[in-house]
């Protein structure tokens, strides 16, 4: 769960269903009349939960002018940029050891902004040098491996992925990719917005063609070698759609034949610069590869010099003077992300460390923001809700006894890592300095790479995240059967180590419940206690688990989208209304057992913490936007929607069942309690 994906937007603020009190309009005609006999009013926290408990920040939170939503997770996403700005400022200024020293420098060179212009081009004439020097086809795949080296891929993708045949182990994945357009088929579509896109582009490419030494007269013809070649490329590769399924893209093959099949390409040499002495890849599209190794000896070797130095042009322009940045904006931030302009030069910069250097900055901002005790906390109720699942998968009645037997088995096995990753990195790199930002970028870059690349080969599996631990996070790592908790998350919002602690269990336990209940849903069913790609699901359960399903998803059909006179698809947010269910009922079994004494204040603590997280406003564009394509459902029925099933909430605020927030006992839907 990154939270930037969870911060959704505001739902609009609804009225409370309050019954009216039947009786006479007039006092006098009461006098003479009985009464009818009066609905009681139902209670706010009965009613509508989520607006209740939040508000005070809903009074406090307008929507922005312009802006499309503002939420809590939002918000603590910002504020979590905002500490590593102000990390990044104390390393520039007084760095405590050597990792901050050259983040302190890296990130003074990037605010340098005139040194940034003066600088020009001059990071990536070294890189141009050795693509000009190119004469024959064999000087072409050395300076393919060597961009890659740098952490500009071209021609194609390789890096490291798990191993679907040994879960504990990654290896290097060769994938189709070296195009400047992020689809294959804008270079072979016809249509007229299609064509118009791939003007647009036509002129990009000049622009940095000329920015990297093209003469004005050479421009169109070299521009057109450039998307001559890439077209060729998008023509042997598969589409977007076909790449989504990790079981297709899994083709592994011994190393020791590389050579001998892609003799052009020269691959086992391309590993070896790569630092990767591995028995194995996966390469699931030889035809691919195939197409690439003739095109290294069929394409002149002038048209490869045109394409890569355009790469390498490209790739860095965000880093170089203000020409590269504006031209790489106006494309690919205008036309391809829609951005209205820049961010701030401090977020650019940052930006690009997290790129660059992520793991390094990682490092330093859990020395600096997470405390011990904290730590040491947020494992404890970690483990207490993982518990709480060993318990409830003992007592659920949809699971057949061989499923609970494995699901216990892998339970056990299950891995809790919270802050930063258990092994830490090598960095020894060359000194940054201060004098060139694009030179930075490039040392970074080089050191990132050759970290990415140690995790291929057997047992390094589990040395690195997929998230940083500055990025808000809580995660299931479905290959390693590890929780992944960063050292971002445990905060205020989420945790805060000085809560009382039905907080601490209403918020950051029931994500945590949320996440672990994954390596035990329909995705989690796929690998087993001994880490293999196997369903362990009998067909009973499968159907008894879609039975559930079918009724969460009826249940958010129902509710309306905030702003929009649509309602939520239940389909297409059912794997996290299941996992948002999972989360409260594991949060509060794990409370509760660690707390049997806690008061009628207490409970409810819990159930408003949970509440609070969702916290949001969302434009009408917005949540346009998003009742078609978000997984999530609108902040609401994320606080409301779980609860509406807990009798336990209902008795923590007197709610009766048939009221809004509680439903009739018979109907409520359960997955672990």
């Amino acid at each position: 769960m990154p939270f930037p994906r969870t911060a959704l937007g505001k739902p609009a603020l609804l009225a409370f269903a309050l019954v009216a009190i039947l009786g006479a309009p007039q006092a006098e005609a009461a006098k003479k009349k009985k009464r009818a006999p009066s609905t009681p009013a139902i209670s706010a926290e009965c009613s509508d939960f989520y607006t209740a408990a939040n508000a005070d920040w809903l009074k406090k939170n307008a929507l922005p002018s312009g802006a499309g939503s503002i939420s809590v997770l939002g918000q603590f996403r910002d504020r979590t940029l905002q500490q590593q700005r102000d990390l990044l400022d104390a390393a520039m200024k007084a760095p405590q050891g050597n990792v901050q020293k050259l983040l302190g420098d890296f990130w003074a060179s990037g605010l340098d902004e005139a040194a940034v212009e003066a600088d020009g081009s001059k990071p990536i004439a070294p890189l141009l040098d050795r693509i000009n020097a190119i004469k024959k086809a064999k000087d072409i795949t050395p300076s393919i491996a060597a961009l890659h080296q740098v952490g500009i891929p071209v021609a194609f993708n390789f890096s490291p992925d798990v191993d679907l045949e040994h879960l504990d182990r990654h290896i290097g994945y060769f994938m189709q990719g070296g195009l400047g357009l992020p689809d294959p088929a804008y270079y072979t579509r016809t249509d007229a917005d299609t064509r118009e896109l791939l003007g647009r582009y036509r002129s990009y490419v000049q622009q940095i063609l000329a920015l990297t030494g093209t003469p004005k007269n050479k421009l169109e013809a070299e521009s057109q070698a450039v998307i001559d070649l890439e077209t060729r490329l998008a023509q042997a590769s598969k589409p977007l759609a076909d790449l989504r399924n990790p079981l297709t893209n899994y083709v592994p093959v011994a190393t020791k034949d590389l050579g001998k099949q892609y003799r052009n390409l020269q691959l086992d040499a391309f590993l070896k610069a790569q630092g990767v002495n591995d028995d194995k890849v996966s390469m699931a599209d030889p035809q691919l590869f195939k197409r690439l190794d003739g095109l290294i000896a069929s394409v002149k070797p002038d048209q490869w010099k045109v394409y890569l130095r355009w790469r390498v042009g490209d790739a860095m322009a965000p880093y170089l003077a203000k020409p590269f940045r504006e031209a790489e904006f106006g494309f690919r931030g205008r036309v391809l992300r829609g951005d209205v302009a820049p961010a701030p030069r401090w977020q650019q910069v940052l930006d690009a460390i997290n790129l660059a250097a992520g793991p390094m900055v990682g490092r330093e901002y859990a020395a600096r923001y997470l405390p011990d005790a904290n730590k040491a906390r947020a494992v404890a109720i970690a483990e207490q809700v993982r518990d709480a699942l060993g318990r409830g998968i003992e007592r659920n009645q949809w699971m057949s006894a061989a499923a609970k037997a494995e699901a216990t088995a892998k339970l056990k096995k299950m891995k809790i890592e919270v802050g930063t990753p258990r092994r830490d990195l090598d960095y020894s790199v060359q000194p940054m300095g201060r004098g060139s930002f694009g030179s930075n970028m490039l040392i970074a870059s080089t050191w990132r790479h050759r970290e990415e690349m140690k995790r291929i080969g057997k047992g390094n599996a589990d040395r690195r995240w997929d998230v940083l631990p500055q990025q808000p996070a809580l995660a299931y790592d479905i290959a390693q059967n590890r929780l992944i908790v960063t050292a971002a998350v445990l905060q205020a919002e989420v945790f805060d180590g000085n809560q009382p602690a039905a907080q601490q269990y209403g918020s950051f336990g029931a994500l945590v419940g949320h996440e672990l209940s994954r390596g035990f849903d329909s995705k989690g069913r796929m690998v087993d206690a001994h880490g293999k790609v196997h369903d362990w699901w009998t067909p009973a359960d499968m159907s008894a688990w879609n039975a559930i399903g079918e009724k969460v998803a009826m249940q958010y059909d129902r509710y309306a989208y905030p702003g929009l006179s649509t309602k939520i698809n239940g389909k297409l947010t059912l794997d996290e209304n299941l996992a948002d269910l999972s989360g409260v009922e594991l949060a509060w079994d794990a409370y509760t057992t660690a707390a049997p004494q806690a008061t009628k204040t207490d409970k409810q603590a819990f159930y408003k913490a949970w509440a609070s997280l969702w916290a949001q406003r969302l434009s009408k564009n917005e949540a346009a936007q998003r009742v078609a394509t978000d997984v999530h459902a609108p902040g609401q029925w994320r606080a409301n929607g779980p609860l509406t099933q807990q009798p336990t909430f209902g008795e923590a605020f007197s709610c009766k069942a048939g009221q809004p927030m509680q439903t009739k006992e018979t109907d409520q839907i359960k997955i672990w309690r």
